[in-house]
């Protein structure tokens, strides 16, 4: 008799009512046919919080079964990932787009355990995942800043811009660097989540007026709407819209979830540039790296798309070599 089998769920019905009738471990392995250690182990391996229960043990073997199979993909496989998690793409991510592009069946959660794996053994796969810090609220902070004039509320922005039915409705924002030394001003298209951003040397309305034609002026055919909060830095909206030919609004105080998109395009981008940062050490260079990341990574609400092949086109590939 083998010292290890693998257990059917046949078999662990059997552990399960023989431990029910008061049957030892060695009893339960000559009535199941299988060697004692075998129980042993089971029932080490398999046990939960309300004891041993036979659809709960099979799940368990299954999960780790399922875990060993990723030492199936082979190395190529795996180095390509490798590739993809160093440009910031998430296992999710990867794991999606790599199904529907490449026919590759690679689950996201083994992607997490191989980071995991790799992080054990001294690696540094680990530190392109996103921080999974939750963002704390500036309450009370946009009170203090007064009143713009002649601001558009969103009440009065189109239905079409919240069902996000064409390409050219933008979201803005300010992202402050370490001791409110410089800012970025950052720019989300609602459809496709293309993300832009740009460098200023101090958050003023002047400053933003600058940056948001700099980085719309080349794409003004596809700028519809621009929402913002209620910060001073927007104070010059109305020049902003006349320039660029659309309309400018301004979300609800204290309510970010209005400009959802923008919220979380700034919690990637603090990837690049976390709150510790000087901003006044950031070049060019960097800020477009982490444009060309971002707008590159495919999105589950994408369809695994990218934001630059909803924003420019389908012809617009995703650019995998370093």
């Amino acid at each position: 008799m083998k010292h290890y089998s693998q257990l059917t769920l046949e078999q662990r019905y059997g552990i399960y009512t023989l431990l029910k009738t008061g049957h030892n471990q060695s009893k339960i392995a000559e009535v199941i046919g299988v060697h004692k250690s075998t129980v042993y182990r089971e029932l080490k391996r398999n046990h939960g919080r309300r004891g041993y229960r036979y659809k709960q043990a099979n799940a368990f073997a299954e999960s780790r079964k399922q875990g060993k199979a990723c030492h199936r993909i082979d190395g190529s496989t795996w180095a390509y990932v490798e590739q993809l998690i160093c440009k910031e793409w998430s296992p999710e991510q990867i794991s999606g787009w790599m199904k529907k592009n490449m026919n590759i069946a690679v689950s996201h959660e083994w992607i997490y355990q191989y980071i995991l794996k790799d992080k054990l053994a001294g690696g540094f796969l680990y530190l392109h995942l996103r921080c999974k810090k939750k963002r704390k609220k500036r309450y009370g902070s946009n009170d203090r800043r007064g009143t713009l004039k002649n601001r558009v509320s969103i009440d009065q922005r189109p239905a079409m811009v919240d069902a996000r039915s064409r390409v050219g409705d933008w979201e803005a924002d300010t992202i402050i660097g370490k001791a409110h030394k410089q800012a970025i001003v950052s720019l989300t298209e609602r459809k496709s989540g293309l993300a832009l951003i740009y460098k200023v040397d101090r958050r003023t309305k002047e400053n933003t007026e600058g940056a948001i034609k700099c980085l719309l002026a080349s794409i003004s055919e596809r700028v519809y709407t621009i929402t913002s909060d209620n910060g001073k830095e927007f104070g010059n909206h109305q020049k902003i819209a006349k320039g660029l030919k659309c309309n400018f609004y301004f979300a609800h105080a204290y309510s970010s979830w209005e400009r959802g998109i923008n919220e979380n395009t700034n919690g990637l981008i603090r990837q690049y540039f976390p709150k510790n940062r000087d901003f006044r050490t950031i070049t060019d260079k960097e800020l477009i790296h982490a444009m060309k990341r971002l707008n590159n990574r495919p999105r589950k609400r994408l369809g695994y798309k990218t934001p630059n092949q909803v924003f420019f086109g389908e012809s617009y590939t995703v650019a995998l070599t370093t």
